[in-house]
């Protein structure tokens, strides 16, 4: 995971590798941290390879808490297997989506 600022009020974190029970806590606790910090937070999933409930929960709360502080919270670069567990748990709406279609 890495966070990086995009301009005075924004910016990237990007997410890779498995986002479940072992890195939940922490990709939970820096995307808690860039929502209270900035005004427009773009979660780039393009190197994520797997996530479980646990992980959807973390970006779950991080939608939650943007949508609350008035902070524009974005995903992009979603794969493919995220974007099925999205509208089959029917939270898609949960998020701005900023590329519609997932990568392979």
């Amino acid at each position: 995971m890495d966070r990086k600022a995009t301009g005075p009020d924004s910016c990237r974190v990007a997410v890779w590798g498995e986002l479940d029970l072992v890195t939940a806590g922490d990709v939970r606790q820096t995307l808690q941290d860039a929502v209270g910090e900035n005004r427009v937070v773009i979660i780039d999933l393009a190197g994520l390879t797997f996530c479980d409930c646990t992980g959807l929960s973390a970006l779950l709360a991080a939608a939650r808490t943007a949508q609350a502080s008035d902070v524009e919270l974005r995903l992009c670069a979603i794969p493919c297997f995220l974007a099925r567990i999205l509208r089959l748990s029917g939270t898609r709406n949960a998020f701005t989506i900023e590329e519609d279609r997932c990568r392979p």
